[in-house]
């Protein structure tokens, strides 16, 4: 899978500082900072995508798509942090 195109990464800064700005939440990095963050998450993603999948048990590794993985992937994240 291929790094976020720069339109992803520019809706993804937009829609996460209209929720911070919503919830009128500070944090502390401006603008272009957030921006840096956004792209250096999705190289992180990119460059552990294969560790990722080898840390799942072989039936979900075989079974699922690379779009399930991801999404279960979000629940645990979501989960474990109380994002949503």
């Amino acid at each position: 899978m291929a790094l976020l195109s720069s339109d992803n990464v520019s809706k993804i800064w937009k829609d996460y500082m209209n929720r911070i700005s919503a919830d009128r939440e500070a944090i502390g990095l401006n603008k272009i900072n957030l921006r840096a963050a956004i792209t250096a998450i999705d190289s992180w993603v990119e460059n552990n995508q294969a560790s990722f999948n080898s840390a799942l048990p072989i039936g979900a590794r075989t079974a699922l798509t690379a779009k399930q993985k991801a999404t279960l992937l979000m629940y645990v994240i979501n989960k474990r942090f109380e994002v949503i």
